[in-house]
């Protein structure tokens, strides 16, 4: 090999290893390629896995414009077919070449013939794009050109390779840290606290930074969405876990006890005060007390609930003994506080003692990436307590459930959920067995028209055979026991699409489905 294209390869491995972004490094390829081989144009091309597009990553000699008109598919024009045969291609003369789209319309104005050489970039056998020049047809040594070039995307594959492997390491990296994460969350998912969405992940980690401290929580949210289960949380993962955790719901309390239930009274109290009682603090001594639905406290008990908090001590109803109160507060309510601060309903005072540590939990609707999870929580809860098991979820059933806006939130969807397990007789519940009021209704159309829940349960049936067998009609017809002609009928009258269901299985050899046509700029 001659001495200069030692050089012209050093140069590049140098390029290729130095430090920096990978299209740093493939722009300063071309630059090297430009000056020291005699490129005129020249690109670096990458198919796109996900649309089966070829796209430019680099290029040199081109504008910006010219840059974003160069989007090829699989197997379109030269570079197109070079990245789906693997094989490289050498067209001497462009201006004599029809198959030469000349998308990017930057070529055309030379003076000078232009030649056009294209190499596969391969990683272990597969193609991932390609390394294509323009040279002048007079410079061109075709033989020796195209092994050099060779070379080079073979360098840039060796080095693309090493970078997708080092992120490959990183996910693997990724994923073990949120595996640890989620081992450490599960911690703080006492009871049914379930969800994975981003929403939910930052509640547990205000879980995990306040659980250990004394600070007093506010836990926001619409009734439905978990409030008690995340003082539950903070509680037994706190230093007082050991300790009593006393729960009490102050909208379910007649207003003229609430007084009583919290701080106790004594003998003679009050009419009925027969012996003296222990309230609510009291018995939580050492450990915590929830107070749910705190909005709802009368003014005089809020009062008295400002001096618990601020001197840490309370008098029973009746009494004169000062008690001291070593306990943790946490509240939870699903009003606006701050409005009834401002309408003077709820003391100032009280809200900001309160309100040190908020936490907000988000509505259903809010992460309906949990809703799945959730489903399958509450399935596998309620198929066990009503003995059917291997019950499960159609995906009809969960788009429904997908789609709905959930205004009782997460209750809302567990008593779904159950009444489902209890009026589904077969081993699938389908979207027949969840309340009307998830069911989908075209306008006009009858809810109750028998001719059209007929259809709707025959084209659910066929989804959840098509999907079972994904995709396969004949295994399909099999399952409903019924013929395949019938069935591509059915299919066709559904307008159903049974190549979507292969994606459970096999992935098809070229993502985004058949192979199609791609070239290079």
């Amino acid at each position: 090999m001659p001495m200069e294209n030692l050089t012209l390869l050093y140069d590049i491995t140098q390029a290729m290893t130095a430090p920096g972004s990978l299209p740093r490094s493939l722009d300063q390829v071309l630059q090297i390629l430009a000056q020291k081989m005699g490129m005129r144009r020249g690109t670096i091309t990458i198919l796109n896995p996900e649309t089966a597009e070829l796209q430019i990553e680099v290029a040199h000699g081109l504008t910006a414009e010219a840059r974003r008109r160069g989007r090829y598919k699989l197997g379109e024009g030269i570079t197109g077919r070079v990245v789906e045969t693997g094989e490289p291609a050498v067209v001497p003369r462009v201006s004599q070449e029809p198959l030469f789209l000349n998308r990017t319309r930057s070529r055309g104005r030379e003076k000078d013939e232009i030649s056009f050489l294209c190499v596969p970039i391969k990683i272990h056998h597969q193609t991932i794009g390609a390394l294509s020049v323009d040279r002048l047809h007079r410079d061109l040594d075709l033989d020796k050109d195209l092994r050099l070039l060779t070379i080079i995307a073979s360098i840039i594959a060796q080095t693309v390779n090493g970078l997708m492997l080092i992120d490959r390491e990183k996910d693997r990296l990724r994923d073990e840290n949120l595996k640890l994460k989620g081992e450490l969350q599960g911690r703080y998912q006492v009871g049914n606290i379930i969800g994975t969405s981003g929403r939910m992940r930052q509640v547990f980690e205000m879980i995990q930074r306040v659980a250990k401290s004394n600070a007093t929580i506010l836990i926001r949210g619409e009734s439905g969405t978990g409030k008690e289960l995340v003082a539950s949380a903070l509680h037994y993962n706190s230093q007082r876990a050991s300790k009593p955790f006393i729960k009490v719901n102050i909208a379910a309390l007649p207003e003229t006890l609430v007084e009583s239930e919290l701080f106790g009274h004594e003998r003679g109290a009050f009419t009925g005060a027969l012996q003296r009682k222990q309230g609510r603090f009291e018995l939580a001594q050492g450990g915590t007390i929830f107070l749910d639905e705190i909005g709802d406290l009368t003014p005089t008990v809020q009062l008295k609930l400002l001096r618990v908090i601020q001197e840490r001590e309370f008098t029973r109803l009746g009494g004169t003994s000062t008690l001291k109160a070593d306990v943790r507060l946490i509240a939870a309510t699903h009003r606006d506080l701050e409005r009834g601060v401002a309408e003077g309903g709820f003391r100032e005072d009280l809200y900001y003692r309160l309100n040190v540590f908020p936490i907000y939990l988000p509505p259903l609707r809010e992460r309906r990436a949990d809703i799945p999870l959730l489903a399958d929580h509450f399935l596998n809860k309620y198929t066990a307590e009503h003995q059917k098991p291997g019950l499960r979820l159609s995906a009809p059933a969960l788009d429904l459930l997908m789609q709905y806006p959930w205004p009782g939130n997460v209750r809302e969807l567990e008593n779904i959920i159950e009444r489902a397990v209890l009026v589904c007789d077969e081993d699938t519940i389908l979207s027949v067995h969840l309340p009307r009021s998830l069911q989908r209704q075209e306008p006009g159309e009858i809810r109750n028209s028998l001719a059209m829940q007929v259809a709707n349960l025959e084209r659910e049936l066929i989804s959840e055979a098509l999907r079972q067998s994904r995709g396969n009609q004949s295994q399909a017809a099999k399952m409903l026991d019924t013929s395949l002609r019938i069935l591509g009928y059915k299919i066709k009258q559904y307008d159903l699409d049974y190549k979507r269901f292969r994606a459970a299985g096999k992935h098809p050899p070229y993502p985004g489905g058949e192979k199609t046509a791609g070239e290079g700029y």
